[in-house]
């Protein structure tokens, strides 16, 4: 037998088995910050600007389930891999960055759908009252912010995943038309929903994916999502400025 082969199979497991006890070192870490976050009076002050969550909800609902959704995944992938063929890094940081941004687009939806409704039923009148301030903080700006970074980061990392290797078969012309027919209904999607609305975030939003699917559009070449996307941003984004310019 020979000693080098022996030595070959077995550092990548024992790297694996080390990769093993560190992600479930954090796993335990996170359990102790959380049983600390909620038993402790440390995180009891209110965050700013108005105190709209305590900083024990706000770290209950974002970093901390975010830190736990991280740790579960990596420990997830390194679990499936075979001990002598490592993931590749930029396919884990993709996949970690899509699931992180459907966390915040959920915790968005949540927030937001929530305070939208007592907002609506409660403080509908403009007032001083406290609660109500509070309630539409969380409703028209905090919930916002966490959505449009739950819709940022899932769409960034399907463009980015399009660029990788190995490159699609070169798009038919019957595929650009079907694509282009397809992002045309989302385009005047995008522009539904901005139009007929306050314009605030969401327009840079959707101008930074614009942006980018136009860049990598113009990188990698005519790539099934990028040219989607690329039309479908594009357009809607210009339709909405153009109404807003000329309509309003």
């Amino acid at each position: 037998m020979n000693p080098d082969a022996q030595k070959t199979t077995t550092q990548p497991a024992t790297n694996q088995l080390g990769k093993i006890h560190a992600l479930l070192t954090a796993q335990t870490a996170l359990i102790i910050l959380i049983s600390i976050n909620r038993l402790s009076t440390l995180t009891a002050g209110g965050v700013p600007p108005n105190g709209f969550l305590r900083w024990v909800d706000f770290h209950n609902m974002l970093t901390l389930p975010v830190a736990a959704v991280t740790v579960l995944y990596l420990l997830k992938r390194q679990l499936e891999m075979p001990a002598n063929r490592p993931a590749g890094a930029a396919r884990i940081a993709l996949d970690l960055t899509f699931i992180i941004g459907v966390y915040f687009l959920g915790a968005g939806y949540g927030n937001h759908e929530v305070t939208n409704y007592l907002h609506a039923r409660f403080c509908a009148s403009p007032g001083s009252d406290a609660l109500c301030r509070i309630i539409a903080y969380n409703d028209d700006t905090f919930s916002h912010l966490i959505f449009f970074i739950g819709f940022i980061l899932p769409n960034l990392t399907l463009m980015f995943t399009q660029t990788l290797p190995p490159a699609p078969s070169p798009l038919t012309l019957k595929d650009q038309g079907l694509l282009t027919v397809n992002s045309l209904f989302m385009s005047a999607g995008i522009f539904a929903n901005l139009a007929f609305e306050q314009l605030g975030l969401d327009l840079y939003v959707v101008a930074l994916l614009a942006i980018l699917a136009l860049v990598l559009l113009h990188q990698y070449g005519k790539r099934p999502l990028l040219f989607f996307y690329a039309i479908a941003y594009s357009l809607g984004l210009i339709a909405t400025v153009a109404y807003k310019v000329f309509a309003a």
